[in-house]
C-alpha cells in the first residue's frame, strides 16, 4: 500500500514518483512493480548524503552532506525537498555543476529535509 510522500522508482526506465494520495493499489511502471525507496539517515561511505538544515532569517537552507556532495554528470543530487510540520512539501531541482544546496523561504516551526541522489537514492535529515 502506497502512503503519502513515499518515493518510488522504476528500475527499468528510471522514473521516480512521489505519492500524493496513498492507496491500496500497486505502483507499476514498464510492466513491473516500482521499488519503494527507503529514506536513509546515516552516511557510511565517502560521499556524504544526509541533508543538513540551517535556520535562516527568511526560512531554511539545506545543504547535502557535512562535506558537499559531488555534483557531476554521472553522480549528483537531483532534488532537495523540505517538509514542514503540516506536511506541506517544497522542492528544488538541481543539475550537475550546481551547489548541492537549496534555500526555502518558509515560515515553519519544524521541518524535515530529504534529497535524492541519482546513484544512492533518498536521504533524510
Amino acid at each position: 500500500m502506497a502512503e503519502r510522500l513515499q518515493i518510488y522508482k522504476c528500475e527499468v526506465c528510471g522514473n521516480v514518483v512521489e505519492v500524493l494520495n496513498g492507496g491500496a493499489g500497486e505502483l507499476v511502471c514498464c510492466g513491473q512493480p516500482m521499488k519503494l525507496l527507503d529514506e536513509k539517515t546515516a552516511d557510511t561511505g565517502k560521499e556524504k548524503h544526509v541533508p543538513v538544515v540551517e535556520k535562516t532569517a527568511t526560512g531554511f537552507k539545506v545543504k547535502v552532506g557535512s562535506v558537499p556532495h559531488p555534483m557531476e554528470e554521472a553522480h549528483f543530487i537531483q532534488w532537495i525537498e523540505l517538509i514542514d510540520e503540516n506536511g506541506k512539501a517544497y522542492r528544488q531541482f538541481l543539475k550537475p555543476g550546481q551547489a548541492p544546496e537549496a534555500v526555502f523561504c518558509v515560515d515553519a516551526k519544524t521541518v524535515t529535509a530529504r534529497e535524492h541522489c541519482n546513484v544512492h537514492g533518498v536521504w533524510k535529515g
